[in-house]
């Protein structure tokens, strides 16, 4: 999971699983990264996908416009 690739970023934990459960149906390997530091609320949450799946992802992702 090294080389994996974030295809979407943010501050809402249920949006970032909004997406990974979209891609997830449309059969694209998707995972959270959650860089958000609990204690003081700063960072990111990720979307990760690997590298084979980053053009599917990316399209999938854009056409839903969630923010």
């Amino acid at each position: 999971m090294d080389h994996w690739i974030s295809v979407y970023e943010t501050d809402l934990l249920y949006r970032a699983e909004l997406i990974k459960d979209i891609l997830n149906n449309e059969e694209v390997d998707a995972v959270i990264l959650n860089r958000k530091d609990s204690s003081y609320h700063f960072g990111s949450i990720q979307v990760m996908v690997p590298p084979e799946d980053r053009e599917k992802a990316a399209k999938i992702v854009k056409s839903i416009h969630c923010e």
